[in-house]
């Protein structure tokens, strides 16, 4: 009798989701993603401000993970526009903007361009409510919108928490995903705009104190000014835990190689901090602590065109995969 493939959901956005859904595409499991809503910034925060559609940025790059098209259809589903008046655009971005206008329908919009790119999995957002990231500091300010969240940087002010205006109700695909789970995985991803702003929106903190999944988050490899500036390994698993439930975490993966004193010193130069640094043991709370080097060996740089910040330390998609399908099996 042919074993049944494990079900595997990815819970964030981004460079992160895309990291971990282009190494784990490669191994016999049936995976889903589902995506945050509430990118503001960039090509993404235009097309959805002027057209009103779903911000297609974090779904695209999911899209383009999970794709075994031809290479030709991935890279032009990531193209950026360097130049006239869609510079900073990115095609697919457009791409997906235009079907949902066309289809009148967000699922679809999202299903078709999967089609397009065969892709080896399912792509979801977690809302189809249009919300606005909000977060809260401890000096009692407060910044509305995903962007300016994440380009803001008050350094040593951390966040208190975040919320979202007005609220959002879960998507039933979501839902419907998070319960067939055998394993969620969280992150990597900025935390305070990727990965936490998933577990905002009603209905999916109920719906995980009920699923059976074993729960994995993997820990960024950098920390974040203005937003996790000065974080340790304990310190994302405290606020992580804080809105999905202390002790919820099965598993927690660990970066264990340091980047380059040259990279780490490029990254400074841009960025302004440092490595995450681990400071627990064998466990952590109900969590299992796994550590292996998944550090990619390479620098990435940025379109000229793009006025986001990226990160140029990541994980590499392999090594990660590789360590998440033995939690997995």
């Amino acid at each position: 009798m042919k074993k049944q493939k494990r079900n595997v959901v990815t819970v964030g956005g981004g460079t992160g989701s895309f990291v971990v859904l282009s190494g784990l595409k490669n191994y016999e499991i049936d995976l889903n993603a589902i995506i945050t809503m509430m990118d503001s910034g960039g090509s993404t925060g235009k097309l959805r401000d002027q057209l009103g559609v779903l911000p297609p940025g974090d779904l695209r790059q999911a899209l383009v993970a999970l794709s075994e098209a031809s290479d030709i259809w991935r890279k032009l589903f990531t193209y950026r526009f360097e130049a006239g008046d869609l510079k900073g655009h990115n095609f697919g971005n457009i791409f997906l903007s235009a079907i949902e206008k066309i289809t009148d329908s967000n699922q679809e919009a999202i299903d078709r361009a999967a089609d397009i790119l065969q892709t080896g999995g399912r792509v979801i957002p977690i809302t189809f409510d249009k919300c606005t990231l909000c977060a809260k500091y401890e000096d009692g300010s407060v910044i509305e919108g995903e962007s300016n969240i994440d380009e803001n940087e008050k350094a040593g002010i951390r966040i208190k928490n975040i919320f979202l205006k007005p609220p959002a109700n879960i998507n039933l695909e979501a839902k419907r995903a998070l319960e067939r789970a055998n394993v969620l995985i969280f992150g990597p991803g900025d935390l305070y705009t990727s990965i936490l702003p998933n577990l905002l929106v009603s209905g999916v903190r109920e719906t995980l104190r009920y699923v059976k999944a074993k729960k994995v988050f993997v820990v960024n490899l950098m920390t974040k000014v203005g937003q996790t500036e000065g974080f340790k390994v304990s310190d994302f698993i405290n606020e992580i835990e804080k809105y999905l439930g202390e002790g919820s975490l099965n598993y927690v993966v660990v970066n264990s190689k340091k980047p380059s004193d040259d990279l780490i010193n490029r990254y400074k130069e841009v960025d302004k901090v440092l490595p995450v640094e681990d400071d627990v043991g064998g466990t952590y709370r109900r969590a299992r602590i796994i550590r292996a080097n998944i550090l990619s060996d390479y620098a990435y740089d940025k379109s000229s065109s793009d006025d986001l910040k990226r990160s140029l330390i990541r994980h590499d998609p392999d090594k990660l995969a590789k360590v998440l399908y033995r939690i997995i099996k």
